[in-house]
């Protein structure tokens, strides 16, 4: 012990000689993955049919037949996701095929290789050059606020309004 203290000590005394004592042979640092959106995902071979919602966000790749409701987060349907149904999230990134009305609270964004078939009701809309898109726009400031009635309702309205013509 005495000669612990004497080399701790020794290290210490000049600038110029001062060493980190080591500590213990330690193993490497765990490698750090890259920054991903915390949250669910649904993979390429997972096919979901119905009503799916929740309180993370979600990164589909798979395929899903109904409605997504993801009021206080984000979605983002991957290269290989495609969604048919109405969509209601925070925000929302297209980089694969929705078909279906999409509502978001803060904004849209339909990447290079992203399709839309349908509206979109956001305050903040973004096309990229090479997306698909047909519909139309709604980029009422309202809807930032959260003024605007619920669009999943304002949807079915327009479903059951469809259906009776």
């Amino acid at each position: 012990m005495a000669w612990m203290r004497q080399t701790a000590e020794s290290e210490t005394e000049t600038p110029s000689n001062r060493v980190t004592p080591s500590a213990k042979p330690s193993s490497p640092a765990p490698r750090r993955q890259p920054e991903q959106s915390s949250g669910a995902n649904i993979g390429e071979s997972i096919q979901i049919k119905g009503t799916l919602s929740g309180k993370e966000d979600l990164t589909v790749d798979g395929f899903v037949d109904g409605k997504i409701r993801l009021k206080e987060h984000a979605l983002t349907v991957g290269s290989n996701g495609r969604v048919q149904g109405h969509v209601h999230a925070k925000a929302v990134r297209i980089h694969g095929t929705v078909e279906g009305n999409v509502s978001a609270e803060e904004s849209v964004e339909i990447g290079p290789s992203g399709t839309l078939r349908g509206d979109i009701r956001s305050p903040r809309v973004a096309i990229a050059d090479g997306a698909n898109f047909n519909g139309s726009i709604d980029m009422d400031a309202d809807s930032a606020k959260g003024k605007v009635k619920d669009a999943t309702d304002a949807f079915k309205s327009q479903e059951k309004a469809a259906q009776g013509a």
